[in-house]
């Protein structure tokens, strides 16, 4: 029985993290990407950390290379790639964003997946194994917020792109299975931020805090769970799944 791989953005907190952790113990390999350093290189032998900004995104090539070139791909069943890192600011009205604000927020959570998408699919096309992108996505990505128009942008562009390399992938021999996956509202430090800040800077704050308090806030040990639950099956690309469904 073959081996099966995963590069994961995002590993050193919240939904990544536990991603990771959950993947390891079923004894696959796992290459996470993350700004921070990780613990999981000492406690897993089968984990191997990078550290990469990925709002350097002319590198994310070389990056992708470099990792699939340590990987013995002639005894990999299966290699994913779950593009879960993003980040949550700018948390205000449009007009009082600037321009680096913006450009970060669509760098990291937009365009590094893209990226990293459009390598992993060029450096595996020759493979056999079974090939599968996970792209982590947010209701955000649907329903419009005051405040967020940045985040809601780069997860509505998220969904758009996941639909349309699906369709891409659909008349190859070979194709890569791609899917967004929406894991609800999660008790990750994302939330944290939100809900840290004052009503005059981001008007949802108070509804992010009401839905801390009342306990509505899956973890993200329940969420990665159901994530793989979601990458091991066969899924329809053609819409967004919840981690409510099924």
């Amino acid at each position: 029985m073959g081996q099966r791989y995963f590069i994961i953005t995002g590993t050193t907190k919240g939904i990544g993290k536990q991603l990771a952790e959950l993947l390891l113990e079923k004894g696959d390999h796992v290459y996470g990407i993350a700004r921070g350093t990780s613990a999981l290189e000492e406690a897993y032998e089968r984990y191997q950390h990078v550290q990469f900004d990925l709002a350097d995104i002319h590198s994310i090539d070389d990056l992708v290379s470099s990792l699939l070139e340590q990987i013995p791909l002639q005894e990999v069943e299966f290699i994913g790639l779950i593009n879960n890192a993003a980040i949550l600011e700018p948390l205000k009205p449009i007009d009082q964003c600037i321009a680096e604000e913006i450009s970060q927020q669509l760098e990291i959570s937009l365009a590094a997946p893209m990226i990293m998408t459009s390598s992993f699919i060029h450096y595996t096309n020759h493979l056999n194994a079974r090939r599968k992108i996970v792209n982590v996505s947010s209701g955000s990505g649907s329903y419009p917020a005051p405040s967020m128009a940045s985040y809601c942008t780069s997860k509505a562009g998220l969904n758009m792109f996941t639909q349309c390399v699906a369709m891409e992938q659909s008349g190859q021999p070979n194709p890569v299975e791609v899917i967004a996956f929406d894991p609800g509202m999660v008790d990750t430090e994302l939330q944290a931020v939100a809900r840290g800040k004052s009503a005059e800077e981001f008007a949802l704050s108070e509804v992010f805090g009401q839905v801390y308090e009342a306990g509505q806030l899956r973890s993200p040990q329940d969420v990665a769970k159901q994530l793989i639950k979601r990458m091991e099956e066969i899924s329809d690309p053609s819409k967004v799944l919840h981690t409510m469904e099924g």
